[in-house]
């Protein structure tokens, strides 16, 4: 997935545009190794290939499923050293649906804190309010 593959060239505003990937995030995962240094113009322009374009989509795709950047960097090793296996990914998939499904239960049960402290306050003008109150305390009411 290098600008060795024969095909167009994009200079980082047109990989940005294609890619909907935001420019300043691009030259981040640059910075992080996630994304190639892409080569470039005599002028110093970054020029990105189809391989390039291809892999940012990968990672905005994976982001939008809610992978970490080491999550990404550990599937895209594989990619890069030719040994992935579907039942790798499957296995790491297996691990990354485990956290969603905890971090639903943890939304959840935040909700439910929420609205119980919300329930609690009038909303008037008056200078005591329960969920400041509730805050302060070392665990929120959880009913």
């Amino acid at each position: 997935m290098s600008q060795s593959d024969a095909g167009p060239v994009y200079p980082i505003g047109e990989m940005s545009r294609r890619s909907g990937v935001n420019i300043e995030t691009i030259r981040y995962y640059e910075r992080i190794g996630i994304m190639p240094e892409p080569a470039r113009s005599a002028g110093g322009q970054r020029h990105y290939g189809s391989g390039e374009l291809r892999r940012l989509v990968f990672i905005r795709q994976s982001r939008r499923l809610g992978f970490s950047l080491n999550e990404i960097r550990a599937l895209l090793k594989l990619v890069d050293a030719d040994t992935l296996t579907c039942a790798q990914v499957h296995a790491r998939t297996i691990e990354h649906l485990a956290d969603v499904r905890q971090k639903l239960t943890d939304l959840r049960r935040m909700e439910k804190v929420l609205k119980t402290m919300a329930a609690e306050c009038s909303g008037g003008d008056v200078p005591d309010c329960p969920i400041i109150d509730a805050l302060f305390t070392d665990a929120p009411p959880a009913r």
